[in-house]
């Protein structure tokens, strides 16, 4: 970690900044932010050993992590050690002999800008958390703490919350028909047109009163619904359409950090600090690649290792013609420059390391292997179809899905958040009819069905909405998921994570006396300003 630091307060100041009025802060706000740096007193006996060791050496090798953080701590290091031999800076994302021997052989300089963002960060880290905690100490309760990220992350869980008490449910009626085809085939289909008028569905009511937002909807009430049940059992149903659909399905690119973090969630039920902790140990044990990274691209030996097991594992079918390549979304091109993946090639199986991991890590070994290999595998192809029954004035509708060609899906299925849309997503198989086809009703189900308040976030969603909107870094969400629950701003019911009212408190009080604090685009714009910084194109 940093061997160099802001102090934490204004006894670790050095004596000489003592009397100013800016101490407590560890930045000298009045001669251009001028950051003040103190070896902390864990790190003193770190340093020393350093020392020691450097006098013996020919070099001084830099071999701290490739992002903004790990590039600081090699030029605090430079500071701190003032070495009198070379010195060079050693890039690598895996723990692996070749790794470590390519980057012995092609060292680089230490990067200025990217040490400059990183200061940048944390210089306003430091005067957003040592200006307004106080505050909220005063205002609200002791012990409180607000940070950059954190108060933005803890106003979209208000908000969501708000957004629940504000809401209003809404009840709607239909019917669940039940028909026999020519070959005494099940079919059953839902109402969705009653003389020639849409059914309404869940998003046709407005959230804030539960009335529906147009007029042209047939809405049912349950003596409705139970009374056209009996009408329809006696009218004459027909198939008036089917339609078939081909469409294929791509596989979900390699894990970045958020990425790992949200499916690791749904799948593995690991929180982020979990997902971390685990990947830590995976990486510094050279099974996989560096965890903090927002680049989904995969380096050339890594494609081939995963075409070779695609090959090997599930044959020539599965296998695109050309490798696939993904765009990173990533603004900051410079930090980490590779998808988590299983490192070295050819990439170990799963089963060949199961005896060496404890289950927690063989699972998220297993998780990114399976990713890993399904981004460089064919695309699913299957069919949709949609049949359409109408009789009495009313039409109902079903639809099925057959998957022709699994594809990448052998390998690996993306999570949801949402358990009923994986549901609905699953192979659903309809009995073969033709347009023209007179069907038999057995009979019709009236279904109540009520509108849903938005959900509340859960770890996954939390972390997939802060890396949409921009805010904040991947690698730091866990500890942030971490430091609103130890602050008790938030605390978690099952998945969810709930705002206790110190967090409506504090949201309040930002909103309305410093809004552009919790503003989530001028926090945006504060990352693009310090990728921009680490590109050399702005000034720190």
């Amino acid at each position: 970690g940093h061997i160099r630091d802001l102090p934490k307060g204004a006894k670790e100041v050095p004596a000489k900044y003592k009397g100013e009025d800016w101490a407590y802060l560890g930045v000298n706000v009045e001669d251009d932010f001028e950051p003040v740096y103190i070896v902390p007193k864990d790190k003193k006996s770190q340093v020393t050993k350093l020392k020691q060791a450097l006098k013996e050496a020919e070099d001084l090798l830099l071999a701290t992590d490739e992002d903004r953080e790990g590039e600081a701590i090699s030029w605090h290091l430079c500071e701190v050690l003032k070495p009198k031999v070379p010195v060079r800076r050693l890039v690598f994302h895996e723990i692996t002999r070749e790794a470590i021997e390519e980057a012995l052989e092609h060292p680089r300089g230490i990067d200025e800008a990217l040490v400059r963002a990183q200061e940048t960060r944390r210089i306003l880290d430091r005067l957003f958390g040592y200006e307004v905690s106080p505050l909220l100490w005063r205002k609200i309760r002791p012990k409180l703490s607000a940070g950059r990220v954190q108060s933005v992350a803890i106003r979209l869980i208000v908000d969501r919350e708000r957004e629940r008490m504000a809401f209003r449910s809404a009840t709607w009626w239909d019917l669940l028909g039940d028909f026999a085809t020519e070959r005494s085939e099940r079919l059953q289909a839902t109402l969705v047109r009653l003389e020639g008028k849409r059914l309404p569905t869940g998003k046709d009511f407005d959230p804030r009163t539960g009335k529906l937002r147009q007029d042209d909807l047939v809405l049912l009430d349950e003596p409705a619904a139970r009374a056209l049940a009996d009408r329809l059992r006696s009218a004459e149903f027909r198939v008036v359409k089917v339609e078939d659909r081909p469409f294929t399905m791509r596989p979900a690119a390699p894990f970045t950090t958020s990425t790992l973090q949200q499916e690791a969630n749904r799948k593995l039920g690991f929180t982020a600090r979990r997902t971390m902790q685990v990947a830590q140990n995976l990486y510094e044990n050279g099974y996989i690649t560096y965890m903090r990274t927002d680049s989904t691209n995969l380096a050339q030996v890594a494609v081939d290792a995963a075409r070779d097991l695609v090959r090997s594992q599930y044959g020539d079918d599965y296998l695109p013609e050309r490798p696939r390549q993904y765009q990173s979304k990533v603004k900051n091109a410079q930090e980490a420059h590779e998808a988590i993946r299983p490192a070295g090639h050819p990439f170990k199986l799963p089963e060949s390391v199961q005896g060496e991991l404890d289950r927690d890590a063989f699972r998220l070994f297993e998780l990114i292997w399976k990713r890993t290999i399904a981004s460089q595998m064919a695309d699913a192809r299957g069919h949709r179809v949609t049949i359409t029954i109408a009789g009495g004035g009313a039409e109902f509708q079903v639809s099925g899905k057959t998957i022709d060609f699994p594809g990448f899906l052998r390998a690996y299925v993306e999570g949801s958040d949402d358990p009923d849309a994986e549901l609905a997503d699953q192979e659903t198989l309809l009995p073969r009819v033709r347009e023209g086809e007179s069907l038999e009703v057995l009979g019709f189900e009236p279904k109540s069905h009520t509108t849903q308040p938005p959900p509340r976030y859960s770890e996954a969603s939390l972390t997939r909405t802060l890396e949409e909107l921009g805010i904040g870094r991947p690698s730091t969400y866990a500890a942030i998921i971490d430091t609103i629950q130890a602050r008790d701003y938030v605390f978690k019911k099952g998945n969810a994570l709930v705002p206790t009212w110190t967090a409506f408190a504090v949201v309040r009080l930002l909103e309305e006396h410093l809004p552009s604090l919790v503003d989530y685009q001028f926090t945006a714009q504060m990352e693009d300003y310090l990728d921009a910084i680490s590109r050399h194109e702005a000034e720190h």
